[in-house]
């Protein structure tokens, strides 16, 4: 530990010697991580900071560390958040959507995350059941109180920040179905599509859900393909990452079928490790190897056992793998390399 704390100290030899006492409280892998997050605080009171910086920092830490707690024990459940604007009424076909949206794909065993508030987020609620449900709630002088059906459950959480929130949204979903909303929908639909576009986020289903005959995402769609793709601003690969869905079955089905045949990923080195639901047989690995060329730096598409990396942390060591060295420019082909795997499953 004394070797480790040299990367990240305070500056004061004694007091980090005090930070590393206190370490004997902490699980020995988690050390070198608790040291540098006192480290920081010490420095952020010892340093010329206005205690506004202070309150910010120790807000937004209080706000993750609770929200770890709430889904902790959900972590093997998978996830969809639902977006949407709060101004939409019961009774609307948005609100209707989102609530049968939310009640299929609760029947299909996923829970649902919204912000709690009205509108599509107390769909989302009424359509999922509280028991399926968790609320991630901004607190704003115009909306009071969470809904109706999220207002008493333990897997509410209320956040004083944005940011803070919509790491949470990101981190603890698994896909994301998007209804008609104002700018709040926009941001968050446009940060979603960043963070996939730039690996700051798994892949994932992004489902933009609007009513039979809407045109709100239909219009949107032609917007960011004509003024954004004509444009050179995005590449092609990138309107990929989302689906249009003027049905709630279309919707549901996006969803599921994603992972009919990815389960996850990560990194090992270099190497960027698929773990998979089926096998891949050589024919297939050869023909996705030569399809997806522009992203593998060098070499092809294989499939491995579980690497020591995988083994060493349980990460999913039974399921089947293929790798290959990912170049990190071309992380929307990656959903187009999903479909593919997914094409080749039989339904």
């Amino acid at each position: 530990m004394n070797e480790l704390s040299m990367r990240y100290r305070t500056g004061d030899d004694e007091l980090d010697t005090e930070i590393i006492s206190l370490l004997r409280h902490v699980d020995e892998a988690d050390r070198e991580l608790v040291f540098e997050m006192i480290v920081t605080a010490l420095r952020l009171s010892r340093e010329d900071n206005d205690r506004g910086d202070l309150k910010l920092v120790t807000a937004a830490m209080k706000e993750l560390r609770y929200s770890f707690e709430v889904f902790g024990p959900y972590r093997d459940t998978p996830k969809c958040t639902i977006f949407g604007s709060a101004r939409i009424k019961a009774g609307e076909p948005a609100y209707e959507c989102a609530k049968n949206f939310a009640r299929q794909i609760a029947d299909r065993d996923w829970m649902v995350i919204t912000g709690a508030g009205p509108g599509i987020m107390e769909a989302g609620h009424e359509g999922a059941g509280a028991d399926q449900s968790f609320g991630v709630n901004i607190m704003l002088p115009f909306e009071a109180s969470a809904n109706e059906y999220i207002a008493d459950d333990p897997k509410l959480i209320n956040f004083k920040y944005f940011f803070t929130r919509k790491v949470m949204f990101m981190k603890e979903s698994e896909a994301y179905v998007l209804l008609p909303g104002g700018f709040g929908t926009m941001d968050e639909s446009f940060e979603l599509l960043t963070l996939i576009q730039t690996g700051k986020t798994a892949p994932a289903p992004v489902v933009l859900l609007d009513e039979p005959g809407g045109t709100y995402w239909d219009h949107w769609y032609d917007f960011v393909t004509t003024e954004l793709g004509n444009a050179g601003l995005i590449s092609p690969d990138d309107m990929c990452l989302v689906r249009v869905a003027h049905t709630v079955e279309e919707a549901v089905n996006e969803v599921c079928n994603f992972y009919r045949t990815y389960h996850s990923m990560r990194f090992v080195g270099d190497q960027l490790v698929f773990r998979l639901n089926r096998p891949v047989g050589d024919d297939e690995l050869a023909a996705i190897s030569e399809e997806f060329a522009p992203m593998i730096v060098h070499g092809g598409i294989s499939a491995i056992a579980a690497t020591k990396a995988e083994v060493r942390d349980g990460d999913h060591i039974d399921l089947p793998r293929i790798v290959f060295e990912f170049d990190k420019h071309q992380w929307s082909m990656l959903r187009r390399l999903i479909d593919r795997l997914n094409e080749n499953t039989p339904t």
